[in-house]
């Protein structure tokens, strides 16, 4: 029995990861911001990995977080813990992000430029299907109930305590190098891909290397880096260093 929830708590956070650093790389660097670009199968593998284990949609996503840039902890913020409260955006999180992403105007307003593409109108819309079909794929390697319990821990993992995390925390304290109302959590950092080095990308949010100092880790452009180097991907924005060093 102890090695059944060794390997479902393994496949838990296999699952958040792959979600966290496809959110992170794909649809926050490469779409909200246009950080960076990547080859049209990568893109469609980084779509289908979030097909598989969030089963969102990429234009609602996008359209919440420049929303958020847009109106940062001020009214119009989707998801601010000034204005609502810590505890409120860190347990009803998934809420505020499902309101505002149900909004046909911030649709329209925010992310006119990602509406629905053929991939996903014949794939990717079909956002349980995905969930469904993220299940069967574990199912092949752990088991079916191990499968399920797995996808019920992510979901708790990624979209109850990582992703509130990033929009409550990182609105709420921690540690700052630029003077904005945005915090930088480096333990937190090892674990979202980077993003909760939230004060260094509210400073500067083209760029698509999160980390600062040395001491701030940002795994998402670790990866980013080596698509690069493997011509899967292009830098358009200017790194961090680069951008402070410019400012």
């Amino acid at each position: 029995m102890g090695r059944q929830i060794l390997i479902i708590a393994i496949a838990s956070v296999v699952m958040s990861q792959i979600a966290v650093l496809a959110t992170s790389i794909y649809l926050h660097r490469a779409l909200a911001h246009r950080a960076l670009t990547l080859r049209p199968f990568v893109e469609v593998l980084f779509r289908t990995a979030l097909w598989l284990v969030t089963g969102g949609s990429r234009q609602q996503w996008v359209a919440v977080h420049r929303k958020h840039h847009t109106y940062t902890d001020r009214e119009g913020d989707p998801h601010s813990p000034l204005l609502l409260g810590f505890w409120k955006v860190q347990l009803g999180n998934v809420y505020y992000y499902v309101h505002e992403a149900r909004n046909p105007r911030t649709l329209a307003t925010f992310a006119p430029d990602l509406g629905p593409d053929g991939w996903e109108r014949r794939v990717f819309s079909w956002g349980w299907t995905g969930l469904f079909a993220g299940i069967g794929i574990t199912a092949l390697f752990i088991g079916w109930w191990q499968a399920i319990v797995a996808m019920l821990g992510h979901a708790v993992l990624f979209v109850l305590v990582l992703s509130p995390l990033i929009n409550g925390l990182g609105h709420w304290a921690g540690a700052q190098n630029f003077r904005n109302t945005a915090y930088n959590s480096r333990v937190l950092a090892w674990l979202t891909g980077g993003e909760s080095l939230h004060n260094n990308h509210h400073a500067f949010p083209r760029s698509p290397k999160f980390s600062l100092r040395w001491s701030e880790l940002d795994p998402s452009w670790i990866a980013i880096r080596l698509l690069a180097a493997m011509r899967l991907a292009a830098i358009v924005g200017s790194p961090l260093s680069a951008a402070v060093h410019d400012r």
